[in-house]
C-alpha cells in the first residue's frame, strides 16, 4: 500500500522525516562486503578483478575487444542512433553554456592574485550495466567531460549477459571514448582508485551505479576525487485541480520501474485528485513491462501526501530536498523562487521528468536522498580544479607581514611568523 500523510496531522514532519531516513539508512553488510573487495583488488589488482567478475557477473574480460565493438555497432538500430545522435547534439549544447571564468585582481599594492581552472587529467565513469542498457548516462558523464578538456576519459560498464550493450557503445563512439573496461561493482571502482596492470588508475570517478557501487565510492574518496554518492532514483510531482491525473501517475510509474528502493511522493491540496491519482496508479501498472519492480518501489517508498497550504508545500519540499522536481500545477511561479532544495526542477504539465533523462539538454546524475540541500547535478565544473597564484609585491610583503607575524604568534606558529621576519629583515 502507498502510504498516505495528511498535514493536519501534527506529527506529519517526523513521520516524514522517518520515512526518508529509513529509505537511506547503511548496509553495514554490504559495506562489509566492499571494503573487503577493496582491499583484495589494492593488493592483488587484475587476479582481484577477475576473480569478483566471475563470481559476481559470470564474465572473465576486461579490456573490450575492439572488433566486438565495432560488430555491436552495426548491429544497432538506426533509429536508436538516431535518437542518441540527437540527445548528444541538445546535451553539448547547454553544457557547452557551463563557461568558467578564471579571476585576475591586483591591488593598491601591486600584488598579483589568480584564481585559474584547470581540466582534470584522467575522469573513469561509471555507466550501470547487468540487465539494463543505458546510453544516455554515457552522454551525461562524458559530454561535459569532454568539453572541460579532460585528456583521459575512461568508461566502465558491467556485462550484460556476456555482452556489451550496442547503445552503450554507439553512444561511447559518438563521444569519443576509446578506453572502456567491461567489468563493474566494487571491484571497477576499486581498479580506477588505485590501479592494476592493466587498468591505470584515474584521478576522479563518477556516474551512478547500485549500492556496490555507491558504497565504494563513499570508501575510495580521498584516495579518489568523486561526484557524489548517488542513491536510488526519486521524485517528487506537485500537482492540483487543473493536473492531468494520468499524467502524473505516468511521471510517478516512471520513477518508481528504475528500482524497488526507488522513491516517488505526491504532494496535493486536492484529496479528491490524490485519490484519482491512485487509482490511475493501479489501472497503469497492469501494463507496465516492470511492474513488479514499480509495485515494490511504491509499497516501500510511495508516498501521497495532503497539504493545506502554499507554505506546506515549499516546507515539505525543502525537507525532502528530492533528485526530481516537477511542479505540475497551475501557478507555479507562486512557490518557485521559495523553493531551495532540488536537484531539477520540471515546470508546468508538459515539463516530464522522463525528457529530462534523454534530452531536453540537462544532466541527469543528479544528487539523491537529501543532499540536493548542499549539492547540484553533474556539469562540465565538476571537471575542472581551481588553482590559486599568489604573486606579492615588496610593498605587500612589508604591509601585509606585520599582521601576519601578529596572527602566527597568537596562534602559537613561530615558523610561520620566522618565515616572514626574515623577508621584513628583523632576523
Amino acid at each position: 500500500m502507498i502510504k498516505i500523510l495528511d498535514c493536519n496531522n501534527k506529527n506529519y514532519v517526523s513521520k516524514l522525516s522517518k520515512l526518508l531516513i529509513k529509505r537511506k539508512s547503511d548496509d553495514k553488510i554490504i559495506k562489509n562486503i566492499v571494503v573487503k573487495i577493496i582491499s583484495d583488488v589494492k593488493k592483488n589488482g587484475d587476479k582481484a578483478v577477475v576473480k569478483y567478475e566471475k563470481k559476481y557477473s559470470k564474465n572473465s574480460e576486461i579490456i573490450v575487444n575492439k572488433k566486438k565493438v565495432s560488430k555491436s555497432i552495426r548491429s544497432l538500430d538506426p533509429k536508436i542512433k538516431r535518437a542518441i545522435d540527437f540527445a548528444f547534439n541538445r546535451i553539448y549544447k547547454f553544457h557547452s553554456k557551463q563557461k568558467v571564468q578564471n579571476i585576475f585582481y591586483k591591488d593598491n599594492l601591486h600584488n598579483k592574485l589568480y584564481y585559474k581552472y584547470r581540466a582534470i587529467d584522467s575522469v573513469g565513469f561509471y555507466v550501470p550495466g547487468g540487465n539494463a542498457s543505458f546510453p544516455s548516462t554515457v552522454l551525461m558523464n562524458a559530454i561535459p567531460a569532454k568539453i572541460a578538456g579532460v585528456k583521459r576519459i575512461v568508461m566502465i560498464n558491467p556485462n550484460m549477459n556476456g555482452r556489451q550493450s550496442p547503445g552503450v557503445l554507439y553512444a561511447a563512439k559518438k563521444v569519443g571514448i576509446k578506453e572502456i573496461y567491461s567489468i563493474g561493482g566494487a571491484q571497477a571502482i576499486a581498479a580506477l582508485t588505485y590501479g592494476t596492470k592493466r587498468i591505470k588508475k584515474v584521478n576522479k570517478i563518477v556516474g551512478p551505479g547500485n549500492i556496490f557501487v555507491s558504497a565504494a565510492k563513499k570508501e575510495v574518496f580521498g584516495d579518489v576525487g568523486i561526484d557524489m554518492i548517488a542513491g536510488p532514483s526519486e521524485i517528487t510531482v506537485v500537482a492540483d485541480k487543473f493536473s492531468n491525473v494520468n499524467w502524473v501517475a505516468a511521471d510517478l510509474l516512471a520513477q518508481a520501474e528504475h528500482d524497488t528502493n526507488s522513491q516517488c511522493i505526491l504532494i496535493s491540496k486536492d484529496i479528491n485528485f490524490i485519490n484519482k491519482v491512485k487509482n490511475s496508479i493501479f489501472d497503469q501498472l497492469k501494463d507496465l513491462p516492470r511492474k513488479f519492480i514499480a509495485k515494490k518501489s511504491l509499497e516501500l517508498n510511495g508516498i501521497l501526501i495532503r497539504a493545506y497550504s502554499n507554505k506546506q508545500i515549499i516546507d515539505i519540499i525543502n525537507m525532502i530536498a528530492p533528485e526530481h522536481l516537477e511542479l505540475n500545477i497551475k501557478n507555479y511561479n507562486s512557490i518557485l523562487n521559495r523553493i531551495n532544495n532540488a536537484a531539477s526542477i520540471c515546470l508546468g504539465n508538459y515539463s516530464a521528468m522522463a525528457v529530462t533523462d534523454y534530452n531536453a539538454g540537462t544532466n541527469h546524475i543528479l544528487p539523491t536522498n537529501s543532499s540536493a540541500k548542499f549539492s547540484s547535478g553533474l556539469s562540465v565544473y565538476d571537471f575542472y580544479k581551481r588553482i590559486s597564484y599568489i604573486n606579492l609585491s615588496k610593498k605587500g610583503i612589508e604591509t601585509l607581514g606585520p599582521s601576519v607575524i601578529t596572527l602566527a604568534k597568537f596562534e602559537g606558529l613561530e615558523g610561520h611568523a620566522k618565515s616572514i621576519e626574515f623577508r621584513l629583515g628583523r632576523n
